[in-house]
């Protein structure tokens, strides 16, 4: 049996390899998606089946017999025993934003291949073992969250500079992903309809668990996910109807407040009217979403387009400036490596595990789980014609904002499109325009949308188009929600420090201050990426990916601190290897984002080549205003780029300095668990 077991094993890996090999070697006409699949499945199985557990045998020594925190502490509240495929649902939910979706979309400017291998490798040495290890962590330390292990573990300086830097991070997020959201449906009725209806939809649900029938989880699904496929359809009749068009044809500052105003209301209202039904409903939604795309790749076996390496590996791109060193590490971020789970791991999850047992198959596996949703979105966006790609994902300050200037950009690139393809492509989805379409929201939705109606005969491409980013969106607002609400709790944990009342979730005047401060700090960015001539993700989703990969190098290094002190300095390289990587690859993101001279790369640069405009009178006298608030924005993205890589920094030398302590002391007790040899 055992060398039945071996062979399959080693099966495994010759069919992982030669998959890659043929990513990576191919310079046929095209590739064939399956052999993403097959790649991927491959290494996530030998992964979780002999690194994962590895892991869990020699870093942590889980024991099925030892109690949880959820089994001892058990107040009914927080800490409830769980089943454990409940808590990898409700896990997997919490951690999949549209990080994974929309990084491998934009990552694929310099083609296919850089970020596929960092997908693959990034999220087995890196991501998967960053959530379990401090999954872990926080199981043996009754649930603690990060800012809390890094206090005890580090030191208050260290403790203290993490809560900061994760609250700062937090901001950044949430303002970048509610960009993607207004890329996507500015001018757009039907999507603008459809993602507007989820909002009452949830409440509904709300309302009939808490009133008409308590605790009916079923009848409430039922209803949402009816109202969800109306909402759909109805969105349809909206984009048809002449006034109701015009009613929700809504550009990017007005979606912006739309927005704005949702985040604040989503901050205040009762948990159970909004947040909960929501991430219930579109839990449903992301995994049958993900099965479904999974499917049609298998079935329809797409052929992938876009060339494995692009000219603009070089820095020349015109998504988002930056060589493929770091910046695809960077944009690619949630797939391969989150900062954010960190704060899933040490958060609600630890508090529900049943056994130790279980905590691979949670915090190793749904890492690899999400990894694997970033290769099928890498998929979708390299099955794309790569002139199509690049005209709906290029900003018009780039490209042009005339179409025929804009295909004739593209084309000079040497991937070929016009303006009737676009066109064309427009109107079988039910969009007035693709081009310059930004975020990479819209050009994955494209992207499923042909790979669903393919595997249904073709038919009904603008349905399919406009249900991706309905699903897109719910994965968006669904971190909204959450992180609006995580980063009041954070807010009114330092405010309490000041005044007693502000700390009180219970005190409602505490309650609207601090929402309004976090919702006013996220929305400020928000506007800023609205009014960037360049469409905003160029300069924000790089800040973004700095930020949660610096949020990342702070969880591990709490990560390597508890365990030295748990007597398991040997194997600390698992933690200090991908911190190394992150580190390196964070500090030159963010060095040549502060100080490049590129004017296309670097925020002063951009800011001082705007000033030298507009003392040279070359600025039209109604744009004065906004170039000077894009001066501001550019040195204030410089400052708070800054401010996260010396936090990080004093994390990293408050954290080296405990590491010192104890290897020059004597034996430290086994925080984490004895491993006995042999």
């Amino acid at each position: 049996m055992n060398v039945a077991r071996g062979i399959g094993w080693v099966a495994v890996a010759l069919a992982g390899a030669y998959a890659i090999g043929t990513l990576a070697i191919w310079r046929g006409e095209t590739v064939n998606a399956v052999w993403f699949v097959i790649a991927a499945v491959a290494i996530y199985s030998i992964a979780y089946r002999f690194y994962g557990a590895f892991l869990a045998t020699k870093l942590f020594a889980l024991d099925p017999n030892r109690l949880t925190p959820a089994e001892r502490i058990n107040d009914g509240r927080d800490f409830v025993p769980t089943n454990r495929w409940v808590v990898f649902g409700h896990h997997f939910a919490a951690i999949a934003g549209p990080g994974p979706l929309i990084g491998p979309t934009l990552a694929a400017q310099f083609g296919y291949l850089p970020g596929t291998l960092w997908i693959l490798a990034g999220v087995v040495l890196g991501g998967a073992v960053q959530d379990f290890c401090i999954l872990c962590g926080s199981l043996r330390r009754d649930g603690r969250s990060l800012g809390q292990m890094a206090k005890e573990e580090i030191g208050p300086v260290g403790g203290f500079a993490a809560l900061l830097g994760v609250f700062s991070i937090m901001v950044i997020l949430i303002a970048v992903l509610s960009l993607v959201v207004v890329n996507a449906l500015r001018h757009s009725p039907w999507g603008t309809c459809t993602v507007g209806m989820t909002i009452p939809i949830a409440m509904i649900m709300g309302a009939y668990m808490r009133w008409v029938r308590p605790h009916d989880v079923i009848g409430a699904t039922a209803i949402g996910l009816l109202l969800l496929a109306l909402a759909l359809v109805g969105g349809r009749w909206v984009d048809q109807h002449p006034a109701l068009a015009e009613m929700f044809t809504l550009n990017a500052t007005q979606l912006a407040w739309s927005i704005i105003l949702y985040g604040f209301a989503a901050a205040v209202v009762p948990v159970w009217l909004l947040l909960a039904p929501r991430d219930y409903l579109s839990t449903f939604v992301k995994l049958g979403t993900i099965g479904l795309l999974a499917l049609g790749i298998v079935i329809m076996r797409p052929t992938i387009e876009l060339p494995a390496i692009t000219q603009f590996v070089d820095g020349s791109g015109p998504i988002f400036a930056g060589k493929v060193f770091p910046f695809v590490f960077i944009t690619i971020a949630c797939g391969a490596i989150s900062g954010f789970h960190s704060l899933i791991s040490s958060g609600t999850t630890p508090k529900l595990l049943r056994e130790e047992s279980d905590a691979p198959m949670i915090g190793y596996g749904c890492m690899l789980l999400e990894s694997f949703v970033a290769i099928m979105a890498m998929i979708a966006a390299a099955a794309l014609q790569p002139g199509v790609y690049f005209a709906i994902n290029s900003p018009a300050g780039v490209i042009g904002a005339d179409p025929a200037v804009a295909t004739a950009t593209i084309s000079s690139w040497g991937y070929p499109v016009t303006v009737e393809q676009m066109q064309t492509l427009a109107d079988d989805i039910g969009e007035h325009s693709l081009f310059a379409r930004t975020g990479g929201a819209p050009s994955l939705a494209v992207g499923m949308a042909h790979i669903f109606a393919r595997t249904m005969s073709g038919t009904a491409v603008a349905l399919w188009y406009h249900f991706a980013i309905m699903f897109e969106a719910l994965f968006i607002l669904t971190t909204l929600d959450a992180g609006t609400r995580v980063g009041r709790f954070m807010l009114q944990d330092l405010l309490g420090n000041l005044w007693e009342p502000l700390g009180r979730t219970s005190w409602y005047p505490g309650v609207i201050l601090s929402s309004t401060v976090v919702v006013a700090a996220w929305g400020y960015f928000l506007y800023q990426g609205v009014i960037d001539p360049l469409g905003g993700i160029n300069i924000l989703w790089p800040l973004f990916g700095i930020a949660n990969q610096l949020l990342a190098a702070i969880a591990l290094s709490v990560a390597t601190t508890f365990l030295i002190r748990g007597g398991r300095a040997r194997y600390s390289w698992t933690t200090l290897l991908p911190l190394a990587w992150l580190l390196a690859v964070t500090m030159t993101a963010g060095y040549q984002k502060i100080f490049s001279p590129d004017p296309g790369l670097g925020f002063l640069a951009q800011a001082d080549k705007l000033s030298a405009a507009l003392d040279a009178g070359a600025v039209v006298a109604e744009k004065i205003r906004d170039t000077r608030t894009q001066i501001f924005n550019l040195r204030l993205d410089a400052a708070v780029t800054g401010l996260f890589m010396g936090l990080v920094g004093l994390i990293l030398i408050e954290a080296s300095r405990a590491w010192y302590r104890v290897l020059r002391g004597p034996a430290p007790a086994p925080l984490v668990g004895a491993v006995s040899e042999g």
